[in-house]
């Protein structure tokens, strides 16, 4: 259980840190990194995940609540490595953006969430949308493997 909640907070460290980083650094102007493969952009994403569902912020502030509600509820009965790292990204990466629709403009659960991560044909993400995609990844490949997230006692 340890794993699964220092992996989760160290995701919503460090994509707290890099959302402030760029609220100072940068603008809705994009600022080439690798050339036109990686830039960074600002912006502020009032839906879910790559800015779809604009207008539902509240209805995610719920899901994302619930989510965080069932992971704590299960977390101490989650006995496999593989998943408590997955669930402990996908904690990570809701608690961030959570974070936001809770605290930031326009209003309680109704707040942007900060984008800035900018690849071609891509929508602009940020790392709690990384760590949830790579949860997900992981989740399939443990699932694929047929590996339980909880091992039975016999």
């Amino acid at each position: 259980m340890r794993r699964l909640f220092a992996t989760a907070w160290t995701i919503w460290l460090f994509d707290f840190a890099t959302k402030v980083w760029a609220l100072t650094s940068l603008s809705s102007e994009p600022r080439k990194i690798i050339g036109n493969f990686l830039q960074f952009t600002l912006v502020h994403n009032s839906g879910a995940a790559f800015n779809f569902a604009t207008g539902f912020s509240i209805a995610f502030s719920l899901l994302a609540l619930a989510v965080v509600i069932a992971v704590i509820y299960f977390a101490p009965k989650i006995t496999s490595r593989g998943w408590q790292i997955s669930i402990g990204l996908l904690l990570g990466g809701v608690l961030g953006n959570l974070t936001d629709r809770i605290f930031r403009e326009p209003s309680f659960l109704n707040g942007h969430v900060i984008d800035w991560i900018q690849i071609p044909h891509w929508p602009v993400f940020n790392i709690a949308d990384s760590a949830i995609c790579i949860a997900a990844v992981i989740s399939f490949a443990l699932s694929l493997r047929n590996v339980p997230p909880i091992s039975r006692v016999r």
